[in-house]
């Protein structure tokens, strides 16, 4: 496979495609949607600032965790214009989704780890629903699964 050279500042949209692991079309597509930006050449062609794959990066693992390319777009749009982010710029960008990062992580384990038990939906088809939500006590408390949507509703059953 063919790799790009360290020292180039400005890359092809096939050279941002290898290094990136991104295809060309959804590079297409990002840049359509605001999220990258490229000048173009006197022959028509796109050239990318290397910085770009940071931020396609960013947006790889952002929509891996569930982000919509809105909220991504929107964090984009805070960095500068016109130079490259340095490192003051990052931290600032993810401090912006941290707690909604950490609240994403907290329900992705409550996910991981709760679910085999009763979690409050009203199904009571878990032998531990009658003890966890008797006769569906918890749907007074409002709909969907009240043992992960609220935090302080217990005990949990032992399965």
């Amino acid at each position: 496979m063919e790799t790009v050279a360290w020292n180039k500042s400005e890359l092809t949209v096939g050279e941002l495609s290898r290094r990136s692991g991104v295809a060309v079309s959804a590079l297409h597509f990002y840049e359509r949607q605001g999220l990258i930006a490229s000048r173009r050449t006197s022959g028509n062609q796109r050239r990318y600032r290397r910085a770009t794959l940071r931020q396609v990066a960013l947006i790889r693992i952002a929509q891996r965790v569930g982000i919509p390319l809105a909220e991504i777009a929107d964090a984009l749009s805070s960095l500068p214009d016109g130079r490259t982010p340095d490192q003051a710029d990052w931290e600032r960008l993810s401090l912006q989704w941290r707690t909604d990062l950490d609240e994403r992580i907290k329900r992705l384990q409550q996910l991981r780890d709760d679910f085999t038990d009763c979690i409050g939906c009203g199904c009571l088809s878990l032998s531990c629903c009658a003890l966890a939500n008797s006769r569906d006590a918890l749907g007074e408390h409002g709909p969907g699964p009240r043992r992960l949507i609220e935090d302080d509703i217990g005990p949990e059953c032992a399965s």
